[in-house]
């Protein structure tokens, strides 16, 4: 995602969210990686896709949980790196405000107040950018220092399994764990022969495991929706070929990921 700032957005009112996205559209240094209305289901997007930022509703009517919920997970589950979170809602109440606070709150946008928008929320946040990715990489390299080995490859093996989702590779496509494989191999060292080296790993002819991790990457352009595409597969391709080659595609989320790592 690069100068980016990376954001998940937790909210349940359909126009708010479109808003949301909407002027995000017309900016190049803002990226939503998720919206959900599920705090259960945002912890695990924030462990899958380590975003910057939350943009989270305190109060989730129409979804699963509350603002709330989702601070205490967070804590727990990601203490090492947790996004910059910043609450909007309709609710007033002084003892709700503390109590975000106090569960990891670090700004709360009130719906009520005249200035309230979607663009007032995001180019706050624009304002902040800098500060946000700093802090974030600190915690992110105090992450690498604490994580055991095992850890470690848990992490990143959950953060390239959200890449793939994202551009549609299905879990079910035969191509799916060499492509895992192939991503991990070249994260460590640029690799000659990999579908060689994969087939090796897993008993098969390196022309069947070529084939299918091809097979995978081209009915993922075929039909995952090319707005999805264009947003989170951001390298060039061949206008002849109109699919990413698996050399590309490889290299392409290798390059993307070891920085994180």
């Amino acid at each position: 995602m690069g100068n980016k700032l990376s954001i998940l957005l937790v909210e349940d009112d359909t126009q708010a969210c479109e808003e949301m996205i909407s002027y995000a559209d017309s900016l190049d240094d803002i990226i939503f990686v998720g919206i959900t209305n599920n705090a259960s289901k945002a912890v695990e997007i924030v462990k899958d896709t380590l975003p910057d930022v939350v943009i989270l509703d305190l109060e989730l009517h129409s979804g699963s949980g509350s603002g709330l919920t989702f601070l205490n997970d967070i804590q727990s589950n990601c203490p090492q790196k947790v996004p910059y979170i910043l609450i909007t809602t309709n609710n007033s109440s002084k003892v709700t405000f503390e109590a975000a606070r106090q569960s990891g709150a670090d700004y709360i946008f009130s719906k009520h107040q005249d200035d309230y928008s979607a663009k007032t929320v995001i180019d706050f946040l624009r304002m902040l950018k800098n500060v946000i990715k700093k802090r974030n990489e600190r915690q992110a390299n105090n992450t690498r220092t604490m994580d055991s080995p095992e850890q470690k490859n848990k992490r990143i093996t959950r953060r390239i399994c959200a890449e793939l989702d994202k551009v549609g590779i299905s879990p079910k496509a035969k191509g799916y764990q060499y492509l895992i494989d192939g991503i991990r191999i070249v994260m460590d060292a640029p690799a000659r022969n990999l579908c060689s080296q994969i087939a090796g790993n897993y008993g098969k002819t390196e022309s069947s495991v070529e084939r299918a991790m091809q097979n995978a990457i081209a009915k993922a352009w075929r039909t995952t929706p090319i707005d999805d595409l264009l947003v989170f597969y951001t390298a060039k391709i061949s206008s002849e070929k109109g699919v990413p080659t698996i050399t590309e595609f490889i290299y392409y989320y290798a390059n993307k990921l070891k920085n994180e790592y």
